[in-house]
């Protein structure tokens, strides 16, 4: 099999997504998963479409990964990796994880500051007198 490869956004976070057949080997900006996600539920996170998909294993993942924060690195990475296994396999893993809302972009982003009020949509707080 060749390498698929694919691109997951999510907020600030670029993820580039490369998958080849192997053993089951993370490799996130050149160091492990374990090591670069210390929290289990962000290596859940990034591990869900294998899940799904049934192919724990089966898959070696390479990926280099930019900007925003842990969160969304994890689900950039998450999006990656099930668009590279649907490019791989259309009828076999496309359906499963289209059910479960992997191959959409989560495209909600931070709203910006307005000018004259303190943030997005707080407003300084009004005095009559």
């Amino acid at each position: 099999m060749e390498q698929k490869n694919a691109l997951g956004r999510r907020k600030a976070a670029v993820a580039r997504v490369y998958l080849s057949a192997g053993t089951g080997m993370i490799e996130i900006n050149d160091r492990t998963l374990d090591v670069f996600f210390k929290e289990d539920a962000l290596r859940y996170i990034v591990n869900q479409p294998f899940a799904v998909t049934k192919t724990e294993g089966q898959f070696d993942v390479k990926v280099t990964v930019a900007g925003g924060g842990i969160k969304g690195q994890a689900e950039a990475i998450r999006l990656g990796i099930a668009r590279a296994l649907s490019d791989l396999d259309r009828e076999a893993y496309r359906p499963a994880l289209k059910a479960e809302g992997f191959l959409t972009r989560d495209a909600r982003e931070v709203e910006r500051k307005k000018p004259g009020q303190p943030g997005a949509r707080a407003r300084f707080q009004f005095s009559k007198r």
